[in-house]
């Protein structure tokens, strides 16, 4: 699919009746799920495998598209010390906005007192629970994970869908083809484009059955933890989403303050995906269209490629609220007030534990568990009084994270000179449509990552 940057203003794609509209069906599924898990939890619980199918669809075809976009992209570039770079300044950004989430939860937590007079005796607990909720494999220290990052088999990266084993094999094979040269390599650039193509028009077709995913994942979510479960933890629900609320405020003030992005625009041109990932508690579900949005809102497709995937392991700002918020959750919980070299020394080993639990089933419980563990100051069996919480800060996870990486896009995009301004307000007026929308994809219009002094000119990337 080659794509060429339009020399005349698009006109904007017609409005489709509402009832065709993906973010309009995505809600009243949502609600549709609420009900049914509400009225009918027994049915609801039932209808788990409608949500888990929908983003079994939406993995399958993850780490291909990974592959392509960043491949593509970085061939596109040209430049191998520019992607490094890419790379460096995305990492520094994770690091400073996730340091920033995990202090400004503890904030949060001192300020709420959420576990404040709860007396939990910790004879009474159980590491049972905790051990069906995050499996029987231990934390991974900083250099095990490092070491994931690395792929014993190219086979085995795809297969087991680890993203940044893929991201890491992409960055590789797309600087092999600059240092070969586009030219020579030009036959098998040419098939990933067309690959990349069928990879969006499959998308198109998963994104069909987008709603009843929405639908099976709310009515199990509702239908198996209840609405009764929110007054048993209200103060500590109210700190965390009150916290998200507060960053996603900061998050809109670094967004114009820099990029210049007005993110409540940003918001609405991609309604669908945050529904999405609102609707099945899973910012996996929507990868792949965000990062097509993005490059139609003017990052380059090389900078999205790289910042988002590595993102949804290194920035997660949602979780990191949460986990801070929690771990003082049940330091008060078990009556114990932390001095401030505790909560410092605990935000040091949260900032390791929420990066090496990237990916881990119960991600949240396990770098709960190493935390309680390392500083000692209450059982790690006292994570299992959050389980009845856990599933009611999916939303505010979700939305937090992927908003964090959007956010963290932009940025990093601005910042290596990647980011058409013009290409993004375009997009937000509606004249750019994304592959499962149309046929016509406009590329923004982009400098090349070496450039010392950027001058915008056309691309030729495919979308």
């Amino acid at each position: 699919m080659k794509i060429h940057a339009p020399e005349t203003a698009s006109t904007p794609a017609a409005k489709k009746p509402l009832y065709k509209s993906l973010f309009f069906q995505i809600l009243m599924a949502v609600v549709a799920g609420i009900v049914i898990g509400y009225l009918w939890p027994n049915i609801g619980s039932a209808l788990r495998p409608l949500g888990d199918g929908f983003i079994q669809l939406i993995k399958m075809i993850i780490a291909p598209l990974i592959f392509l976009v960043i491949v593509t992209g970085i061939s596109a570039v040209g430049d191998v010390r520019a992607v490094g770079r890419v790379g460096v300044k995305a990492l520094v950004y994770f690091t400073a906005a996730t340091l920033f989430a995990l202090a400004f939860g503890l904030v949060v937590a001192n300020v709420v007192q959420p576990g404040a007079g709860l007396n939990i005796d910790p004879a009474s607990l159980s590491e049972d629970a905790v051990n069906a909720k995050t499996t029987t494999a231990p934390p991974k220290d900083a250099g095990q994970f490092l070491l994931g990052i690395i792929p014993t088999s190219v086979v085995g990266a795809f297969a087991s869908n680890s993203l940044l084993q893929v991201l890491c094999f992409a960055v590789f094979f797309g600087a092999a083809i600059v240092v070969v040269g586009r030219e020579k390599c030009k036959p098998v650039i040419d098939i990933m484009e067309t690959t990349l193509e069928i990879f969006f028009r499959i998308m198109a077709w998963v994104m069909r059955v987008a709603p009843v995913g929405a639908f099976g994942a709310m009515a199990f979510i509702i239908g198996q933890y209840g609405l009764s479960s929110l007054s048993t933890y209200a103060l500590l629900v109210a700190a965390c989403y009150g916290s998200a609320l507060i960053f996603i405020g900061l998050l809109f003030v670094v967004a114009w303050a820099y990029p210049r992005v007005p993110l409540w625009q940003f918001i609405k041109y991609s309604r669908e995906e945050f529904m999405l990932a609102l609707g099945t508690a899973s910012t996996e579900s929507v990868l792949p269209r965000i990062m097509t949005k993005l490059t139609n809102a003017g990052c380059s497709r090389a900078t999205t490629g790289l910042v988002v995937p590595t993102g949804y392991s290194f920035n997660l700002d949602g979780a990191a609220l949460y986990l801070s918020i929690s771990l003082l959750f049940l330091a008060q919980a078990f009556g114990h007030n932390l001095d401030l070299g505790q909560q410092l020394a605990a935000l040091g080993i949260l900032m390791l534990t929420s990066k090496g639990m990237a990916g881990v089933p119960g991600s949240a419980f396990l770098a709960l568990s190493a935390t309680a563990g390392a500083l000692g100051i209450f059982p790690v069996a006292g994570v299992a009084l959050l389980l009845g919480a856990d599933r009611l800060m999916d939303s505010m996870r979700v939305v937090v994270n992927l908003l964090g990486n959007c956010v963290a896009t932009f940025v990093v995009s601005k910042w290596e000179g990647q980011f058409d301004r013009e290409a993004m307000l375009a997009a937000f007026r509606g004249e750019t449509t994304t592959p499962e929308e149309g046929d016509t994809v406009t590329e923004p219009t982009v400098p090349t990552l070496s450039s010392p002094q950027p001058r915008l000119t056309a691309g030729t990337n495919s979308a």
